[in-house]
């Protein structure tokens, strides 16, 4: 991954213009971050960018991600090291890796051990608020013909988003910007056995639920479905009024300010009978009084099959949605009121 320097041009942008209560110090500077403009960090967000990883992340060399199996465990190495590359802190105190034990499977289901995996950007002024912004790591492996199930979009597209979305987040910590609340970049495992490691993270939480501001959850972002074919400006949303008013307002603001997508919120009812709300690990969060948004493409002829490749992603609009995600996490991490549970 290249590192990009900001033109003279971009600072620029970026310097705020008035003094404010919320203020963080990075380098000796004083920074309001309620007056920075991120849209130049979401930039870096780069549809070539994601290619690269994704081609990689979801090749065969990763034999369907399979939980608790050899290709998985390539999967986590592969994203510990683009977090130790990018010199963006673990979650915990020496490892990015958050074990989830064989015990805490079904019993006789034989899933081995698996790990989730935590890296983490330390807040400036509000360090004990939490903002997730999580994928699932896993995919569905080998089907039993010999076929290797890549998961390009389910969900390789959200694994590397949360990745790039990090990355952001870095550059403009390295900046001099760094956010008031904390993020957590948390990639969970065990997703298509049953949502595993998303549920033994909050039963095991690393930070405090009742620290943490929101879950944004990513799972496959990097396609069109059908009734959206001709359209490349959209994505579903699901969950985002569920629990919080002020989260749903954010993020149609966020949307109108920066990226005017089309909002789709078709799937947003707990009983909707595809069940959307309840099939992603958002659900564990938000089950634990924690308010969240699913970003979610829809599904589409590839789903849970060999052909979910990498050369089928619309990478453009994969980039598009992620920097929405960036810009919306953003937010909550640098508005002055923490959004509140209301519902």
């Amino acid at each position: 991954m290249k590192y990009v320097l900001l033109t003279t041009t971009l600072v620029a942008s970026l310097l705020f213009t008035k003094c404010g209560s919320q203020t963080g110090t990075e380098e000796g500077k004083k920074v309001d971050m309620t007056t920075v403009n991120p849209l130049p960090f979401s930039k870096m967000i780069e549809p070539n960018e994601l290619k690269d990883m994704l081609y990689t992340y979801a090749s065969d060399d990763f034999e369907g991600r399979e939980t608790g199996e050899p290709g998985q465990k390539k999967a986590v190495k592969y994203i510990r090291d683009f977090y130790i590359d990018h010199d963006i802190s673990p979650a915990m105190d020496s490892t990015y890796f958050q074990t989830v034990p064989a015990s805490f499977f079904k019993a006789g289901s034989g899933i081995k051990a698996s790990e989730n995996v935590a890296a983490f950007i330390k807040g400036s002024t509000k360090p004990n608020e939490i903002v997730v912004v999580s994928a699932h790591l896993d995919h569905i492996g080998i089907s039993a013909d010999g076929q290797i199930n890549n998961g390009a979009d389910d969900d390789g597209s959200g694994t590397v988003a949360v990745m790039q979305i990090a990355e952001s987040f870095k550059e403009a910590v390295d900046k001099g910007y760094r956010p008031q609340r904390s993020i957590l970049f948390l990639h969970v495992t065990g997703e298509e056995k049953g949502l595993y490691g998303s549920r033994y993270y909050v039963e095991h939480p690393i930070f405090d639920l009742d620290s943490t501001v929101a879950d944004l959850n990513i799972d496959m972002i990097g396609r069109q479905d059908e009734a959206h074919k001709d359209n490349e400006n959209y994505v579903y949303l699901i969950g985002s009024d569920m629990l919080s008013h002020g989260l749903n307002q954010l993020s149609e603001s966020v949307n109108k300010k920066y990226m005017q997508m089309d909002l789709d919120y078709k799937y947003d009812d707990p009983n909707d009978p595809n069940r959307f709300y309840y099939r992603s690990d958002h659900y564990n969060f938000a089950k634990n009084g924690v308010p969240i948004i699913f970003y979610f493409n829809g599904v589409h002829a590839d789903y849970h099959k060999p052909t979910d490749t990498p050369d089928k992603i619309n990478y453009p609009l994969l980039a598009k949605r992620a920097r929405l995600v960036f810009l919306t996490a953003w937010q909550l991490a640098n508005q002055e009121e923490r959004i509140m549970v209301d519902k």
